[in-house]
């Protein structure tokens, strides 16, 4: 892997990840941009704990543009984009509407390919581990910055989950605190490890997956797994079978296996609903939406539960779509958004059941 790091003309960071280490990035932003400002403002609710962040500026964002508009596919002549070149492999730039900013963390793209009518599913091995390295690389080097204490990489796939560019691409939160919801795995952890006298959470919870019946895919290095107590539709999480506790830790036999595993769930996932599309399809009418969200160790200090350290925790993916049934959609509803209490209309056994049934190979 070649990285090169470049400025867009207002002043973002742009990296490319190429596969060649003799490709040459020199093209220059040729958009008269003025400097991004942002609004960007972490509010903590008092009741709840928690933290909203506020960011009027992403009202302006940009909105389902046609395709010979989209801002990330390459410059081509005088067609002008987030990507001066006029091709790559994988790009990684600065969010132009942040919804975390400076002191308030910071947000990325992250384009898988230059492909506008690709989808991740669509990717050889090659450029789904070129990518993986831009998630570790880009990991490491958020977790530096003095604001960011979480950095959580991931991707929104389709119009039902609120797309609003459908070129393939992902994100990358770099949070000034840790998550909510990791905080919730955290304290999980510290009270089965008081209770256990120091057993892990994390590997009971693996030890009776991989003895049930809701294995979906399993590999030397990693398995896949609908859980016990899923909240959506169909939910997958995939886990390396070594405990590491974020990117960083994969060792190489894992990461090797790593883009094989993951592209057979995604094309499993674009034939659940046998709609037809086929696992090159892109963004259109019968492709399965869905969220892909990698959960890593915080790098801040863990105070705050008692006995735990990161290498407790146990780096995994949690793969899911609201889609239950063809043409139908699972919405937060009352329970779900008023009381966080998911209802779930797919048992997850028969769920694990159907994404076995539609293997690709």
């Amino acid at each position: 892997m070649k990285k090169t790091s470049t400025r867009l003309a207002d002043g973002r960071e742009l990296i490319y990840y190429d596969l060649r280490d003799d490709t040459v990035r020199d093209a220059v932003d040729r958009r008269p941009l003025d400097r991004t400002v942002t609004t960007s403002e972490i509010r903590r609710d008092p009741l709840l704990g928690d933290a909203v962040a506020v960011a009027s500026h992403r009202q302006g964002r940009t909105y389902h543009p046609p395709a010979d508009e989209c801002p990330l596919c390459p410059t081509r002549g005088d067609r002008l984009s987030e990507i001066p070149d006029s091709s790559y492999d994988v790009v990684v730039f600065e969010n132009r509407f942040p919804s975390l900013a400076g002191d308030s963390g910071r947000c990325e793209v992250v384009c898988f390919t230059s492909d506008h009518d690709a989808s991740f599913a669509s990717l050889t091995e090659e450029q789904a581990r070129l990518v993986l390295d831009a998630w570790t690389d880009r990991t490491a080097e958020l977790s530096h910055l003095p604001s960011v204490e979480q950095v959580f990489c991931f991707e929104n796939r389709g119009a039902e989950i609120g797309v609003t560019l459908g070129h393939p691409h992902g994100q990358i939160y770099a949070y000034p605190f840790t998550t909510p919801r990791t905080a919730l795995m955290l304290r999980s952890l510290a009270a089965h490890k008081e209770s256990t006298g120091g057993q892990n959470l994390f590997d009971a919870v693996l030890e009776r997956e991989n003895a049930a019946e809701r294995v979906v895919l399993e590999s030397e290095h990693w398995v896949a797994f609908v859980p016990y107590a899923a909240h959506w539709p169909y939910e997958v999480h995939l886990y390396p079978r070594r405990r590491v506790p974020d990117l960083l830790a994969l060792d190489e036999a894992a990461r090797t296996e790593f883009p094989q595993v993951y592209l057979e769930l995604l094309r499993r996932f674009d034939r659940l609903f046998d709609t037809g599309a086929s696992a090159s399809a892109g963004e259109g009418e019968g492709v399965t939406p869905y969220i892909a969200a990698w959960h890593q160790a915080p790098f801040g200090a863990l105070a705050d539960f008692d006995g735990v350290t990161r290498d407790d925790f146990a780096l995994h993916l949690e793969l899911f779509t609201i889609r239950r049934t063809s043409g139908k959609l699972k919405f937060l509803a009352g329970s779900e958004s008023g009381m966080s209490v998911f209802i779930n209309d797919v048992p997850p056994e028969r769920a694990a059941g159907r994404l076995r049934e539609v293997a690709t190979s």
